[in-house]
């Protein structure tokens, strides 16, 4: 990728270094006016990693502690739409590695235990009608709440024409799944082409009503979202987008236009919020999201009650905290707004209501 000459020389991670907040904070403002800033590769590239959020002053030495389990990585984009000089703004909890990450609690590290229901390298199915197909290992920002914090990187993959060939073989052995789900990681870190291999790939099997993406690249790096990926991911007629807004600060007019091309190529958008302690569990902020999200046509599918992963108790709620907010969501808003509530508990054979 050829940078633009006003770009060229600007520090990369991990070079990227500050002296503390403001020049932390003057790096995104000067960054934000280059044109490099609008391409999702110089997004990737300049991603910060815990050295230089603790040295932009927004990083504490136990959350550097945190991040040698769990590595930080955040893109300036997402970055610039927090508030650095509040520790407790709702995006920056998302983001930033806590002490509390290192406390013992009753998680797991593999709760939904992926490595045994894996029939072959990279697939795993967990439920009978549909498969998850593991496609890259790496994030554009890693969300501390996440459910690979502990086997991100370790997983097989399928990349390769090899291993594409072996999971479609199993998914055509097995006519009862009738989706498939890419994730990862995300699976909009691929390039084009290598996202559309594997598309076109189980597109081809007439059994699969549904290809499914999960990706959080329209939140944290919407400049992904192009206007040749959009139409080429339309062209497929089954691919859905499943995304991961969970506050209403992250509809940015970026972020609306990603949805938007997706959307206008055919390719429908729906999110899976997680309810997250500090974020948004709240019925005001919840209902403010879901009301934003449908303002921009994408449907609010699920909120999640945060999964039983080891090192995240400090931002999970209460089963009874969830009802209530599902209650009064349901109360403030119409149907096509309101979300249902759920659990994915491991050893179900569904998402359990709240």
């Amino acid at each position: 990728m050829t940078f633009c000459n006003s770009c060229a020389n600007m520090p990369t991670s991990p070079t990227i270094r500050f002296s503390d907040s403001t020049t932390l904070r003057r790096w995104l403002d000067a960054a934000r006016q280059r044109p490099c800033w609008h391409d999702w590769r110089w997004q990737v590239r300049h991603t910060l990693d815990a050295e230089a959020l603790a040295q932009g002053g927004v990083l504490s030495p136990a959350g550097v502690r945190a991040a040698r389990a769990f590595p930080a990585r955040v893109t300036p984009y997402f970055l610039d739409l927090s508030d650095l000089s509040d520790l407790a703004d709702p995006l920056l909890t998302q983001c930033l590695p806590s002490a509390a990450e290192l406390a013992t609690d009753e998680g797991t590290a593999d709760p939904f235990e992926e490595a045994r229901h894996a029939p072959v390298p990279g697939l795993v199915q967990r439920f009978p009608d549909r498969a998850l197909v593991l496609v890259n290992s790496v994030c554009a920002a890693n969300c501390r709440h996440c459910t690979r914090r502990h086997t991100l990187g370790r997983q097989a993959l399928v990349r390769s024409a090899a291993q594409i060939r072996q999971a479609v073989a199993y998914v055509r052995a097995a006519p009862q799944i009738r989706e498939v789900i890419l994730s990862g990681g995300d699976p909009l870190l691929l390039s084009d082409a290598q996202l559309m291999r594997l598309v076109r790939a189980f597109a081809a099997l007439p059994q699969l009503d549904a290809i499914r993406i999960g990706t959080r690249a329209p939140v944290v790096l919407p400049m992904r979202v192009t206007p040749q990926l959009a139409l080429a991911l339309g062209k497929c007629k089954r691919v859905w987008v499943n995304t991961q807004f969970n506050h209403v600060r992250e509809i940015t007019p970026e972020a609306t236009a990603a949805c938007r091309l997706l959307v206008e190529a055919g390719v429908p958008v729906s999110n899976q919020s997680v309810l997250l302690r500090g974020v948004n569990d709240s019925v005001e902020v919840m209902a403010a999201l879901c009301a934003g999200l449908q303002r921009i046509r994408v449907r609010p599918y699920y909120v999640f009650v945060c999964d039983p992963v080891a090192g995240i108790a400090h931002l999970r709620t209460s089963r009874v905290q969830a009802r209530a907010i599902a209650q009064g969501v349901a109360r403030r808003l119409g149907g096509l707004a309101v979300p249902r509530f759920v659990a994915d508990v491991p050893g179900m054979p569904h998402k359990m209501p709240i």
